[in-house]
């Protein structure tokens, strides 16, 4: 009789019987304490059905509500019953009704009998504890919390609001060092009795009475006052989300909990059959003699958490989707964007797809619709080139085009004319690479037989929408690769930044360029150029581009996609 079990409990009650009967059967005195918020008619089913065990007794009920002191004063009474009721027992042991024990308990006995002066609970200074949720950690003592963080969570929020205004700062009594850690610890009978026999007993409980989730606090706390030797750990596994919400184990967890060697675990699902069936066995069927480490099955839950938290890069989901920069990355995959390209160079796309392999793009956000690769009208993923459809949101359609495709380089062009909803989605995703060359759209305007005040008009509109997506790109939050030229230093000397993208987008970094594309002909532009500037619209973005300055090719390229109003 040398380690005492204390129950809480407060619902499944057949699992609870379940458990209490195998911690009897191995000779562990059990008290139990069942939350008074438990209707009269099942409490006294659940004592009537364990009153054949000789070993068990039932503590005076306090209601359990999450974060309040009455946990604290549940554990208390069952913890006095049991050293009262129980002298031979040396060890007392924390547990709830949703614990099931992973070893044979005579493993656990002789584990504790081998350390008799060992305290076993996890207890930690607040500026060293990380796993604190709600951003109360040291404010939870010196603050008051008279109202439910779950009932009356406006009431709570506002009671700590005006704590804070008022800078008012509750000291600890007796000069004590706050400490925190799991709920579920394992003292010895030294340590407890000497906290609930403490003559300063009741100045503790009226301090923590008013301190924030006291049950992860009071014994971590009193017991570094009495304790001679603190292993700050549980022997209860139990894992936490990062909502600060307890992992609940699942038949499927089996082999896990296997593997993490501790004597208990929680919070078992109560319908888990197969754990309670293979757990609850005889010695031959438990696990092997060790250490416990629950360590060894952290990177699971690590791994889950992260999972959880930011998911699968560029794919969204609803748990995460209302945040922004929630998710693990903003797409899928690598892509690239080209301002200018398709205006400045004859059949830029297709010579882009034969010198990269890459699939090449028209304007995907272009007015009339989304002008796919070979002129397609629905892409990977049943993608639509319908205009209304992308444009009811821009940015989903992107990242669902790149998570469509993934394995498969993406590009496509861009320009003032197009929709701008994308700006800040792209310059934001570390996946693109931007390639701009300033003022190019001024080309197919160039080009046209509009009239000259007609062309005006539109140059004037188009250099404000580019002016703003270069502010954009420049910006210091922008974390896309990005490169721009004004047309005027592009022409200059073309290769090198065509080799730069080459050697970024191809599959080889030794690619050369041996194959360049055909500039169209720029013959007049400069004067076109100075014929805008004596209207009175300043073309800036092109840069500095000389009147004389022209290069001559046959063909021309057609401005119908761009004079959509």
């Amino acid at each position: 009789m040398s380690v005492g079990i204390v129950m809480l409990v407060h619902n499944a009650f057949d699992r609870a019987e379940q458990v209490a009967r195998h911690w009897a059967a191995a000779g562990c005195p059990v008290v139990i304490h069942v939350d008074k918020a438990v209707p009269r008619r099942d409490h006294d089913a659940f004592v009537t059905a364990l009153a054949d065990l000789r070993n068990l007794r039932f503590s005076k009920r306090y209601r359990c509500e999450w974060g309040s002191w009455g946990i604290v004063a549940a554990t208390q009474a069952a913890a006095e019953l049991m050293l009262v009721s129980f002298p031979k027992v040396r060890h007392v042991y924390l547990a709830s009704g949703a614990c099931l024990p992973l070893r044979p308990v005579q493993e656990l006995i002789d584990y504790l009998k081998e350390r008799p002066q060992t305290d076993f609970i996890e207890s930690a200074t607040t500026a060293d504890v990380p796993w604190t949720v709600g951003g109360l950690d040291a404010e939870r003592f010196t603050l008051r919390f008279p109202f439910s963080w779950r009932r009356q969570r406006y009431l709570f929020d506002r009671a700590v609001d005006i704590q804070r205004r008022l800078k008012l700062h509750r000291r600890m009594p007796n000069n004590l060092v706050p400490h925190m850690g799991s709920q579920w610890w394992c003292l010895t009978r030294r340590t407890l009795s000497a906290v609930l026999q403490d003559p300063d007993r009741k100045t503790y409980d009226k301090f923590f009475r008013h301190v924030w989730i006291p049950d992860e606090s009071y014994f971590q706390t009193l017991a570094r006052l009495y304790s001679t030797q603190i292993e700050s750990r549980s022997l209860t596994l139990s894992k936490f989300d990062f909502q600060g919400k307890p992992h609940i184990f699942y038949d499927d967890h089996l082999q896990l909990l296997r593997r993490s060697d501790c004597f208990v675990a929680r919070k078992i699902w109560p319908h888990a059959d197969r754990l309670y069936e293979v757990f609850l066995t005889d010695p031959a069927g438990a696990m092997k003699k060790t250490e416990p480490n629950p360590g060894k099955i952290d990177r699971i839950f690590a791994k889950a958490v992260e999972r959880r938290t930011r998911g699968r890069p560029g794919l969204y989901m609803q748990s995460r989707f209302p945040n922004e920069d929630w998710e693990n990355g903003v797409t899928a995959a690598p892509y690239s964007m080209f301002q200018g390209f398709a205006e400045l160079f004859e059949d830029f796309e297709h010579w882009l797809g034969r010198t990269t392999g890459a699939r090449v793009h028209g304007h995907l956000f272009a007015p009339d619709r989304a002008h796919f690769a070979d002129g397609q009208r629905a892409l990977n993923g049943a993608l639509s080139d319908d205009p209304i459809l992308r444009d009811y949101n821009s940015s989903a359609f992107l990242t669902n085009l790149i998570w469509n495709t993934r394995g498969e380089r993406q590009c496509f062009q861009f320009g003032p004319m197009d929709t701008q909803d994308i700006n800040w989605r792209v310059a934001r995703d570390p996946n693109a690479q931007v390639s701009v060359i300033t003022g190019a759209w001024a080309v197919p305007l160039f080009r046209s037989n509009l009239d000259f005040a007609e062309i005006r008009r539109l140059a004037a509109k188009l250099q404000r929408v580019e002016s703003t997506h270069m502010d954009v790109l420049r910006s210091p939050h922008a974390k896309a690769r990005v490169r721009i030229w004004t047309m005027a230093e592009f022409i200059e000397a073309p290769m090198e930044p065509l080799q730069g993208i080459l050697d970024e987008i191809g599959r080889s970094r030794t690619r050369r360029l041996s194959e360049a594309p055909r500039m169209v002909d720029l013959t007049g532009f400069g004067q076109f150029l100075q014929n805008l500037k004596n209207q009175g619209m300043h073309p800036y973005l092109m840069g500095d581009f000389p009147v004389a300055r022209g290069v001559a090719a046959d063909a021309k390229p057609s401005l119908k996609p761009y004079l959509v109003k």
